[in-house]
């Protein structure tokens, strides 16, 4: 190393033959060595180990540069490193007298530019290709609290263990001595950002470095330079805001409350403390409004729940989803951070010399003013294991809903007023998310309690088909759709099989679907075919849509329009007669286990208007399968539909007699954990009626024969064993055969079906429709139809393409039902 003035000179004589004839006085300055101890010696003498590049002083001055850098032997034993430059001697006759050699200690620069690398506030270094430290100015020596002297040779890991490893290993730091070894083994520059505590320091420092090799003339690497400065303030503030950025894709994923809880308390650990606990009002949780004041009371304490905790450690914390009651008294920190709507700091350190914080030595002071109140010196957080504690009232549209805690265990470093700040950021982004979830969840319970109200609450027991049903509505983060089904008992042991899904979510497509359900039972019940009351029914759509549009201010609150399948399966021809508004069409599955396709094509969504729709009739035998779905159950981003229509049809093979058992395999196979939809599935078994339960007659046009008729029915119910039934019977088939006959059209046609009801039905060509009317005292006729209603449970006129059909029912008992 230069000293205070310009380092000698040497010049040294050397014959061919190596040995010394020449020593100058600044030889014996720079190397301590007199021309008495050289002169007459080799030049190899003065080399120090490990010995220089074969042929010095031959190799030296051969090319253009005559310069070589090469280690010498000082006299008292230490090395020194030379900068050496040779210069050929000729005689008279040109032969080789030898070479001048002159010798200069390695980096002879100016006075001033040394004082100016030594003074320099940053950290300087030049060490060899082993790490071994050559030369470090005083702020090196500051930061790593040694003294030149006590470092000089000695190899870099053996000072300074701890930069052999990295305080944060989760980022994939580099340890500062492998970046010194990458550049003395590649000879590529690098730059790179270092944290650690320096020795003697519980505080974590950041030092941005620049780390390059150091040439020869030849490009050889002898040495390795860096360069350093303290950057901790911009580096944590640099940390704050990219935790802030992490917390914006992080917090608030999911509309869930205990969801968006664990968010918040997962994103700090650990970057930012070790930690984190959240506790949330129970109203919070459930959805409802938070309460509107605290408990004032003396002695009396704020009831909350932990709705999630997050710890470094992996046996502290509180398990995902795991939620536990926890209770605050009125003179805690949380109970005043609630009561004052304002943070609070508590440290564990004491105030240093000059009213500053002892933030440790490297950290710059604190930029951010404090609080009123803060911080708050508390010794009894060491008690409890912490450093320090940030307690944060969660507040979101100027309620309350509960309280955040971020502490720090592992790390001694004491919060900051940036730190602060951080920490209401953090908690105020996650209020809104959480305030955002609760209303979410108010809204989807109250649409999904509204929605199942209105869907069936038990399906109807009846003797033509089996059925069993699921509804799914869309997972967590999803509002509740418009899916539903229904089934629905008809005239003439029939039943309708309907499936529809309204566009929309929420609580105006659970209305929707209300609407809807309602409006087909009510077309159901006028007995009209499928493709006829889907026409109603897009009429009826078409209205809704109207009422909806938006007048003066108010804005229409959601999509109009819907889907549906509406099937109608005869247990006596075993026909199911379909047609379908934009609707999937059903799977049907036949007894041996093939699909029976459907030709019929789905006609438009309701809403449209103006087109028509299609109805098919299929004869299926008796124990076919059905399965009447949403687009939910088969939808998927990764395959097509044709894709996922296959994977339902193989659910639907599974060898099961229960259908509750086959629809729970069927939405576990086809449904996601995570869904965006709401799903429904109806499942039907078809059964067929025994045809000993079906008797039927052709009448005359003739009231002569009405005595006929009265007396097949009296006949065939006294074959079933009904004799209970056969006055009534007797009666209603005598006033319905005889109005046909009167007011009616050939060909009339009398049937009986006896299933859970004793079904009588009179059919004729005539469009015209009966009513029922009050007869006056001296009018002759219009009191049969008032009869036939007082004497059966139920009685109606349904059109078919042939005319229409009277049909009343009476009810049996279980014993005579079998």
């Amino acid at each position: 190393m230069a000293g205070k003035q310009d380092s000698p000179t040497a010049a040294v004589v050397v014959g061919p033959d190596g040995i010394v004839s020449g020593w100058s006085e600044g030889g014996r300055l720079l190397l301590g060595w007199t021309a008495e101890d050289i002169v007459g010696r080799p030049v190899t003498d003065l080399l120090a180990d490990p010995p220089p590049p074969p042929g010095f002083p031959e190799g030296y001055g051969a090319g253009p540069d005559p310069t070589g850098f090469i280690l010498l032997r000082h006299r008292d034993g230490s090395t020194v490193d030379a900068a050496v430059t040779t210069h050929p001697l000729s005689g008279p006759d040109g032969r080789a007298l030898g070479h001048v050699v002159t010798i200069q200690r390695w980096g002879r620069r100016p006075v001033v530019a040394d004082r100016a690398f030594e003074q320099s506030p940053f950290a300087l270094g030049v060490y060899d290709p082993e790490l071994r430290f050559l030369w470090i100015n005083a702020s090196s020596c500051r930061v790593i609290a040694h003294s030149e002297e006590q470092v000089l040779g000695r190899k870099y890991r053996e000072v300074l263990p701890e930069f052999d490893r990295t305080l944060f290993p989760e980022r994939d730091d580099k340890p500062y001595t492998d970046a010194l070894a990458q550049v003395a083994r590649t000879g590529e520059p690098t730059r790179l950002i270092t944290v650690f505590r320096p020795r003697g320091s519980d505080y974590a420092n950041a030092w941005a470095t620049s780390i390059w090799p150091v040439r020869d003339a030849g490009g050889a690497v002898r040495a390795i330079a860096n360069w350093g400065f303290d950057m901790s303030a911009e580096y944590w503030a640099r940390q704050r805001l990219l935790l802030l950025n992490e917390a914006s894709g992080g917090i608030g994923r999911t509309l869930d409350v205990i969801g968006t809880a664990q968010e918040l308390a997962a994103t700090p650990v650990p970057g930012f403390v070790d930690l984190v606990s959240v506790d949330l009002f129970d109203e919070v949780l459930r959805g409802e409004e938070p309460p509107s004041g605290l408990p004032s009371a003396p002695g009396e304490t704020i009831k909350l729940t932990r709705a999630a905790e997050h710890s470094t450690k992996a046996d502290a914390g509180q398990a995902p989803g795991v939620t536990t009651p926890v209770t605050h008294t009125p003179g805690s920190v949380a109970a005043r951070c609630m009561a004052a709507g304002r943070s609070t700091v508590e440290l564990s350190v004491e105030p240093g010399q000059g009213g500053e914080w002892a933030f440790g030595p490297g950290l710059a002071a604190d930029p951010a003013g404090w609080p009123p109140d803060n911080p708050v010196i508390d010794a009894s957080l060491a008690a409890d294991g912490l450093t320090g504690r940030i307690t944060v009232p969660l507040r979101a549209r100027g309620a309350l809903l509960g309280v955040v805690a971020f502490s720090r265990v592992e790390r001694p470093e004491a919060f900051t007023a940036d730190d602060l700040i951080l920490a209401e950021e953090l908690a105020a982004k996650a209020a809104v998310a959480i305030d955002n979830a609760r209303r979410y969840s108010r809204e989807r319970t109250t649409a999904l309690t509204l929605q199942r109200t209105l869907l069936p609450q038990g399906l109807p027991n009846h003797e033509a088909v089996e059925v069993a049903s699921r509804y799914l509505p869309g997972g967590t983060g999803t509002e509740v759709g418009g899916d539903w089904f229904d089934v629905i008992p008809l005239s003439g042991a029939r039943v309708a099989l309907v499936v529809g899904d309204v566009v929309g979510h929420g609580l105006h497509a659970s209305a929707s679907m209300g609407r809807l359900r309602t409006a087909v039972r009510t077309l159901a019940d006028v007995d009209l075919p499928p493709d006829e009351l889907l026409t109603h029914l897009d009429d009826l759509v078409l209205h809704l849509a109207g009422d909806l549009q938006p007048t003066g201010h108010f804005q229409s609150t959601g999509e109009s329009g819907a889907t549906c399948l509406y099937t109608v399966y005869d247990p006596v021809s075993r026909l199911l007669t379909l047609a379908s508004a934009g609707h999937p069409l059903p799977l049907i599955i036949s007894p041996d286990g093939r699909r029976t396709p459907v030709s019929v094509h789905p006609g438009p969504p309701l809403g449209i208007g103006g087109l028509p729709f299609e109805a098919t009739e299929l004869e299926l035998p008796e124990g076919s399968l059905l399965a009447l779905y949403t687009d939910g159950l088969v939808e998927s981003r990764e395959r097509d539909v044709d894709q996922r229509t296959a994977e339902l049809q193989r659910a639907l093979n599974h060898s099961t007699a229960s259908l509750e058992v086959l629809c729970d395999t069927v939405m576990d196979a086809m449904l996601p954990r995570r869904r965006t939809d709401d799903a429904a599935l109806l499942l039907v078994r078809t059964q067929a009626l025994d045809p000993h339960h079906v008797a039927d007659w052709d009448v005359e046009p003739d009231t002569a024969q009405v005595p006929r008729a009265r007396k097949l029915a009296v006949d065939q119910v006294d074959a079933w064993g009904l004799e209970e039934a056969a006055f009534v019977t007797e009666l209603v088939v005598s006033e319905l055969v005889t109005n046909a006959i009167r007011y009616g059209e050939p060909p009339i046609r009398l049937r009986l079906i006896r299933d859970t009801s004793l079904i009588c039905e009179v059919s004729d060509a005539s469009n015209t429709a009966p009513h029922l009317r009050r007869a006056r005292a001296f009018d002759e006729g219009g009191r049969g139809l008032l009869l036939v209603a007082q004497l059966t449970q139920g009685w109606g006129t349904r059109h078919t393409t042939d005319g229409k059909t009277i049909w009343c029912a009476q009810n049996l008992s279980e014993a005579e039902r079998h």
